[in-house]
């Protein structure tokens, strides 16, 4: 799996898996249980999603698409 996007938390990250996975690339959300520890751990890259590399190309499309509605 591939880094596709870093996160503000938890809930960026499961709404951008979930566009992800209407365009039928499987997707996994990793860290979001390490928000429990912020004080202790650094807060970039904290939460992430992932993509397979084969899907790679056309995540990053979703996910710019996603943050230019959020511009």
């Amino acid at each position: 799996m591939t880094k596709i996007y870093s996160a503000q938390n938890a809930i960026d990250a499961h709404i951008v898996k979930g566009m992800l996975e209407q365009q039928g690339i499987q997707a996994r959300v990793n860290g979001e249980y390490l928000q429990g520890g912020i004080g202790e751990l650094p807060l970039i890259d904290l939460v992430t999603v992932s993509v397979a590399e084969e899907d790679y190309e056309k995540a990053l499309e979703v996910v710019r698409e996603y943050e230019n509605e959020e511009s």
